[in-house]
């Protein structure tokens, strides 16, 4: 907080209040203030111009305020036991103008004058929303634990007061207000201020002169009719400003007086003689025009404005659509619908052109703000989900949805959903080395056994019967000088021959080469349909 050496009511501080966006301010900022308007606070802060009051105004409300406020003070003072100084002190963009703040700076004071509508609800402990933004800013800008909020008129008998604490609902509306309201002023086409337009009528008429006897002896009938209708075709029908709409209806009253006064014309001349038709008829002529005008000109009036007050509204709409879809860009398509502002009862009961676009733009200000605020929450939930779903974006296919959640639930929504993946996928990755464990015990039992089959079907095979020895040839001494030739006896088959081995089973022919060859079963197999048996022919 900075303090600024300042006083109320100077070229400094006048400058000082242009500069800053003042805690008196920020009502009507939020269009909350039933003494200005959201437009003339944005047309102020533009043109740089103070709004001027009246020396009425000046001397009655604005200087007597300050002069109730210092006889409140002491009286004040007295209740918390502490002094009390005037302050005007700033934070950034926003700034406070106290009518006191402690010297410890714990405790603020707001004085408004004697009022017995706000005297009431002080006195039972609520401060109205016209005042609320104020107290809520100074303690903002300040840092005060309370505003000592007080109604009097400067003495006992009126003296009626309430404590305000901070709310950090009311303070991000008010940052957010500000906000918005800088977009708005850096937008912002001064318009002439609205002066409330006073209705003209057509140009006079003449004074219609009618006198008869038996026959009408003077009348200016035929140049009243012809000034009349040239009047007429003058009328405006063309409206679009308050000042054009105050016109018309004049002109509708002042063609009932037209019709009014050619029927007393015609009385008069009645009068005076049964029928004089000539007269009549040109005097029923000029009335039924000045009816027609005044019907279509009253229907124009009641049409125009109404076509007006719908294209504003339809403005706001359009602009908030706009607003709406630019965020729905920064977000990257998440969004909570927030509903379209209520256009049509802002503007309600309003009459002026003026009052119901400053209704328009108010309702439409206050919109963008809680758009912001749900964007900006948004933004920060889609934040949050980048950094805390890494790894697991496969989990959050539904991840817009989920950024439009409170942060408390999406945490809570993120954390559950992991866990239960890292859950699932420990109880699969158990569930695989469960499923490979049993495979490698049943290969390792179908392996024993299988070795075991070979080790008993080697252990009952009878042993090979020996090969039977040779024929011992005679002696060379027996043997004739001149060997004689003969045939080769052929091999003596033995007589004891061992029974036939039994073909053994496939796995155990594998069992047996995987035991041999300290290889796996596959490579065996594998082998095995390799095998060329053509060289084996022979042997067969």
């Amino acid at each position: 907080m900075q303090i600024h050496n300042l006083n109320q009511g100077t070229p400094e501080w006048q400058h000082f209040r242009l500069s800053y966006h003042g805690a008196s301010e920020a009502a009507a900022m939020l269009g909350l203030s039933p003494y200005v308007k959201r437009t003339e606070l944005l047309h102020v802060k533009h043109t740089g111009t103070p709004k001027e009051f009246s020396d009425f105004v000046q001397e009655r409300i604005l200087d007597r305020g300050h002069e109730v406020e210092a006889l409140a003070r002491p009286l004040v003072e007295d209740d918390l036991g502490e002094d009390l100084y005037p302050v005007t002190c700033s934070d950034g963009a926003l700034s406070a103008s106290c009518d006191g703040l402690t010297m410890a700076g714990d405790v603020a004071f707001e004085h408004k004058q004697w009022n017995e509508e706000l005297a009431l609800a002080v006195e039972n402990g609520n401060v109205p929303d016209s005042h609320m933004p104020q107290c809520q800013q100074i303690m903002l800008v300040t840092g005060a634990e309370r505003v000592r909020f007080v109604v009097s008129d400067g003495t006992r008998d009126r003296f009626v007061w309430t404590d305000v604490t901070p709310d950090e609902e009311w303070f991000d509306r008010i940052r957010a207000g500000w906000e918005q309201f800088e977009k708005d002023l850096a937008d912002y086409l001064p318009q002439a201020l609205e002066v409330k337009p006073v209705g003209r009528t057509p140009e006079t008429l003449p004074a219609l002169l009618v006198e008869v006897t038996g026959h009408v002896t003077a009348s200016n009938l035929t140049e009243f009719r012809n000034h009349a209708v040239a009047v007429f075709r003058a009328i405006n029908r063309n409206l679009s400003t308050d000042q054009d709409f105050a016109d018309a209806e004049k002109t509708v009253k002042w063609c009932g007086e037209v019709e009014s006064r050619l029927e007393a014309a015609k009385q008069h001349a009645l009068s005076q003689t049964a029928s004089i038709d000539a007269l009549f008829r040109t005097i029923d002529d000029i009335s039924a025009e000045a009816r027609r005008v005044r019907l279509d000109l009253d229907k124009l009036v009641s049409q125009r404005k109404t076509e007006i007050k719908e294209s504003i509204i339809r403005g706001g709409r359009d602009a908030y659509e706009k607003h709406v879809q630019a965020l729905k860009a920064e977000t990257g398509g998440a969004w909570v619908p927030l509903g379209m502002p209520d256009f049509a009862g802002a503007a309600k009961g309003k009459r002026s052109v003026a009052s119901i676009q400053d209704a328009v733009d108010t309702v439409l200000a206050n919109a963008k703000i809680d758009a912001d605020a749900s964007a900006k929450r948004i933004r920060a939930n889609v934040a949050f989900l980048e950094e805390a779903i890494a790894g697991y974006e496969f989990l959050f296919a539904d991840r817009a949805g989920l950024s439009t959640k409170h942060l408390d639930d999406l945490r809570l929504v993120v954390t559950s959903r992991i866990d239960k993946h890292k859950a699932d996928e420990q109880r699969r990755q158990d569930a695989e080395r469960e499923r490979i464990r049993k495979e490698e015990q049943l290969k390792l039992e179908r392996e024993a056994a299988e070795k075991a089959a070979a080790d008993k079907a080697a252990a009952q095979a009878p042993a090979p019967a020996p090969a039977p020895a040779p024929a011992r040839e005679p002696a060379a001494a027996a043997r004739p000088a001149s060997p004689v030739p003969r045939q080769a006896a052929p091999v003596t088959q033995m007589a004891g021959r061992p029974r036939p081995i039994p073909r053994p089973a496939d796995a155990e022919i594998v069992s047996a080469l995987v035991s041999h060859f300290e290889a796996t079963e596959a490579e065996v197999i594998g082998w095995l349909c390799e095998l060329d048996f053509s060289s084996f022919d022979n042997a067969a």
